[in-house]
C-alpha cells in the first residue's frame, strides 16, 4: 500500500507532483458530481450499512456498542476523496491516466540535501531514544529517521483528515472497498483498545495515520510505546513513531549485519535484464562480471560474500545499485523501488554521503494506460512483466530488456514512445 502524505507543506506540494509518476492520477471523482438528492439517498444507505454490516463485524472484533456509536454517530461520507465509485457505477475515468516522467525527478537534490541536514540535527536531538531503538530492534537510526522524514517531514506535517471518516467513505464508496473495509474495522479496534479519542486519529486521504503514516491494521500489529507512557501515540510522540518504524522493519526481516545497498557501475557487457530480486548472486560474482562501486573501492566484505541484487530503477537511463535483502524490507514499508531507494540514499546522506554519481536521463512522458497496454502485449509474447498494472516495476523493466535483446535492439530496460509503438 502506497503511503501518500509526507514532507513539509512546501516540500509536500512539490513531491506530490513527482510521486504522481508512479501513482494514480488525481482530479475530482465523477461521484462528486452527484446531485444533492442523490447524495442524500446515498448518505441514508450509508447509515443503514453502518448498522447492518459494519456493526456486526466490528462487534466480532471486540468493539463495544458504546465505542461504535460514540465514534460514528456524526460521521458522514467525505465526497472530496479520490477514487470514489458508488456501487453499480463505472470506474473513475482517470484511474489509468497518470503520466510517467523521469524517475530522477523523485530525487530533487535541494530537497534531499535539506532533509539530510535536518535529519542530522534530529539524530542528535533524539540520540537517547535512538540509542535504545537501535539496541532493541537492530535497525540503523539513519534508516528510521529517513522514513520519519519521508513520511511526515519528521512529524512536522500532520495529516489532517479524520481517519474514521476517510476509511468509512473508502470502505463504502471507494473503488478499493475490499482493501479499506478491514482498515475501517481496524480503526474502530484502535479506539477500543488504545482508548484514544476519535479526533486523535488523523490520516491522509488514503487512511495512513500519524507521523509514520501507518494504516490502522499496521498500527495494531507494529506500533509500540517508545517513550514508556503506556500509549502507542504515533500522532504526537516522536519516540513512539521512531520505535514503531523500527519495529515494523525488524518484523519484516531487517538484517542488522547488512547495509541496504551501494551505487555501482554496470558495464555494457552486463545485461540490465539481470535486475530484480529473483536474480541475486554473490557480490564477488557481480564483481567478476565487472560491476563495481562508483567509489572505486572494492565491495565491502559483507557485500562481497552475501547474495545481492542488481537494481536499475530507470534501466540504462539512470544510476545502478547492488542491494541487499534489506532494500526489499524497505519496500515492504512502501511497495516502490524509488521509495526504498530514497530512504536508503537519504540515510547515507545523513551519514555524510554524497549525491548519486550516475545521472538520471530524461525519459518520454507516458500515460499509465499506454504502459499497461505495452505490458499486455509483452505478456502475450511470453514475457513475464509481473502485474499488468501500468507501473514500471523491475519485472516490466527486465521484460523490456529481454524483448530489446531478442530483437537486436540496444538494451535500455525502460520504455519510451518508440518502444510503445514497436510492441504493437
Amino acid at each position: 500500500m502506497l503511503i501518500l502524505t509526507r514532507f513539509s507543506r512546501s516540500v509536500a506540494v512539490a513531491l506530490t507532483a513527482l510521486i504522481a509518476c508512479v501513482t494514480l492520477a488525481g482530479g475530482p471523482s465523477s461521484v462528486q458530481a452527484q446531485s444533492p438528492d442523490k447524495r442524500q439517498a446515498i448518505e441514508a444507505q450509508f447509515r443503514v450499512w453502518l448498522t447492518q454490516t459494519a456493526w456486526p463485524d466490528a462487534q466480532k472484533q471486540g468493539v463495544t456498542r458504546d465505542t461504535f456509536d460514540r465514534s460514528l454517530a456524526a460521521v458522514t461520507l467525505d465526497w472530496t476523496l479520490p477514487e470514489l465509485q458508488p456501487s453499480g457505477s463505472a470506474p473513475p475515468a482517470n484511474q489509468h491516466q497518470a503520466e510517467f516522467q523521469s524517475p530522477g525527478r523523485y530525487f530533487p537534490e535541494g530537497q534531499v540535501a535539506s532533509l539530510a541536514t535536518q535529519g542530522r540535527g534530529l539524530l542528535t536531538q533524539w540520540a537517547a531514544s535512538l540509542d535504545g531503538i537501535e539496541r532493541r530492534y537492530g535497525v540503523p537510526r539513519e534508516i528510521v529517521v529517513a522514513i520519519w522524514g519521508r513520511e511526515s517531514h519528521f512529524g512536522r506535517v500532520a495529516p489532517g483528515r479524520p481517519a474514521l471518516r476517510v476509511l468509512a467513505t473508502q470502505a463504502y464508496l471507494g473503488r478499493r472497498r475490499t482493501l479499506y473495509y478491514p482498515e475501517f474495522l481496524a480503526a474502530l479496534v484502535i479506539l477500543e483498545q488504545d482508548h484514544l479519542p476519535g479526533e486523535t486519529l488523523l490520516s491522509s486521504w488514503a487512511g495512513a495515520m500519524g507521523q509514520p503514516q501507518m494504516l490502522p491494521s499496521k498500527f495494531l500489529r507494529y506500533a509500540v510505546d517508545g517513550d514508556g507512557d503506556g500509549r502507542r501515540d504515533i500522532w504526537r510522540s516522536a519516540p513512539d513513531s521512531l520505535a514503531s518504524i523500527a519495529n515494523y522493519l525488524r518484523e519484516h526481516g531487517w538484517d542488522p549485519d547488512e547495509r541496504w545497498g551501494v551505487e555501482v557501475r554496470v558495464p555494457a557487457t552486463v545485461s540490465c535484464a539481470l535486475e530484480g530480486p529473483q536474480q541475486g548472486r554473490a557480490g564477488r560474482e557481480w564483481a567478476r562480471l565487472g560491476v563495481s562501486p562508483v567509489s572505486g573501492r572494492a565491495l565491502p566484505d559483507e557485500t562481497a560474500n552475501a547474495t545481492v541484487f542488481l537494481l536499475m530503477p530507470a534501466g540504462r537511463l539512470g544510476p545502478a545499485f547492488l542491494v541487499s535483502e534489506n532494500f526489499y524490507v524497505l519496500k515492504r514499508y512502501n511497495e516502490s523501488d524509488l521509495y526504498a531507494l530514497f530512504i536508503g540514499h537519504l540515510a547515507d546522506r545523513m551519514r555524510g554521503g554524497s549525491s548519486f554519481a550516475g545521472g538520471w536521463k530524461a525519459v518520454d512522458a507516458m500515460r499509465r494506460g499506454a504502459i499497461q497496454t505495452m505490458q499486455e502485449r509483452l505478456r502475450a509474447q511470453g514475457y513475464d512483466v509481473g502485474k499488468v498494472d501500468g507501473l514500471i516495476g523491475f519485472a516490466t523493466r527486465t521484460a523490456i530488456g529481454q524483448w530489446q535483446a531478442k530483437g537486436g535492439r540496444d538494451e535500455t530496460c525502460f520504455p519510451d514512445g518508440a518502444l510503445l509503438q514497436a510492441t504493437r
